[in-house]
């Protein structure tokens, strides 16, 4: 079949409309997404796009529509607008989008292959080597971004690897690798800590806010090296997505259906710490995204496993609500002075008191889990 065309799949007798899946065909790549789990993505994505027009007009200088419009599109009209709309405000939003994407994707791929849905880099101690990692670098050679997403990626990996090889004797449980997870989060909590005394007092500040996990004062860079990052991990973790719902049905079966599960496992662990490393580098290890997004993707498109696409549009759409609250309810004021006709103005970005979105984001999560926790009351599960 060579022209590309989307047809759905014959309808089964008591299946609902809302449950038929998807398949899209061009040449010999085809793949197939259910109904229900699409409407999820598209409104998930749709809402962070919502949250990141809403989130150029609010904070501690509001910026009509009109004005936003004019700057985001023409980069004219107030000075203050301009300068807000598309140097402050517009790489942060996008940033969260990107951000919170690549922790879903991440958080679902490792929940999917430990097959525990508590293996999300933020728990199993990669976010936290990615965050040692980075921190060498900031201590060693300063803060430039390039080298600190590196430091971050390789600090994922061999955290990875660490954690694999401790997990993996005599096969890989899920429990196992959560408790020898959290084990490896507690040691390089120290090994953080110990960094942070032994730098000095610039880095150790700038180590411990970019630790918190916050997107302020993030510019356009960031942004840059978030979107070649996934522009380069997309295509192969879109690739081995339909492998990992194979993988989810048991690796006897997978097998049978013709998945190299140990090759796929190894592959698909590495695309996730590079999609972990990427994220922690530009923003710092937030948490909760990574955990969440793929459970909610999952209860919300009820399907029968992690769906890669819908655990990174949730992820987005969460990101991007816990940086406009941290954003529209604990921003600082603006100072300006004017003088001879010039403008000064202390940045949003720059405030002290702003509150980091890892903040925002770590309260989020313990709501969600005591939550979960609550809803599972009596039944064993918890």
């Amino acid at each position: 079949m060579t022209a590309t065309e989307i047809r759905p799949a014959p309808k089964p007798g008591g299946t609902s409309d809302a449950a038929r899946p998807v398949r899209w065909w061009s040449g010999r790549v085809s793949f197939r997404l259910h109904r229900r789990t699409a409407l999820v993505s598209g409104c998930a994505l749709l809402l962070a796009a919502l949250l990141l027009l809403v989130s150029l007009g609010v904070g501690s200088y509001p910026v009509p529509v009109p004005d936003v419009a004019r700057a985001l599109f023409y980069g004219t009209g107030d000075r203050l607008a301009v300068h807000f709309v598309n140097r402050e405000r517009l790489p942060q939003a996008l940033l969260a989008i990107l951000v919170g994407g690549a922790l879903g994707m991440s958080g679902a791929i490792f929940q999917s292959v430990s097959r525990n849905a508590l293996a999300s880099p933020d728990v199993i101690g990669f976010n936290s080597g990615a965050a040692t990692g980075a921190i060498l670098v900031i201590v060693a050679f300063g803060g430039a971004a390039a080298p600190v997403a590196a430091g971050a990626i390789v600090g994922g990996l061999v955290t990875a690897l660490l954690v694999s090889v401790l997990a993996s004797r005599g096969g890989l449980h899920g429990i196992r690798l959560v408790l020898i997870g959290l084990g490896v989060t507690a040691m390089l909590g120290s090994v953080n800590s110990y960094l942070l005394t032994r730098s000095s007092l610039n880095d150790a500040q700038n180590a411990h806010i970019w630790l918190v996990g916050t997107l302020n004062g993030r510019g356009w860079s960031s942004v840059q090296i978030m979107a070649v990052a996934l522009a380069l991990l997309l295509p192969p973790v879109l690739l081995f997505g339909r492998r990992l719902r194979m993988m989810e049905l048991g690796d006897d079966l997978a097998t049978g259906l013709g998945v190299r599960v140990n090759s796929s496992r190894l592959a698909l662990t590495v695309l996730g710490i590079g999609l972990c490393g990427v994220a922690v580098a530009s923003a710092g290890p937030i948490p909760f995204i990574a955990l969440a997004a793929p459970q909610i993707a999952a209860m919300v498109s009820r399907s029968p496993g992690v769906s890669l696409v819908s655990a990174g549009a949730v992820g987005a759409g969460l990101l991007s609500a816990a940086h406009l609250a941290s954003s529209q309810f604990f921003s600082a004021l603006v100072w300006a002075d004017r003088q001879v006709g010039w403008v000064h103005v202390v940045e949003e970005s720059q405030r002290n008191n702003l509150l980091p979105v890892g903040v925002t984001t770590a309260v989020l999560g313990g709501a969600y889990l005591g939550w979960v926790l609550f809803k599972r009351r009596g039944t064993g599960t918890a």
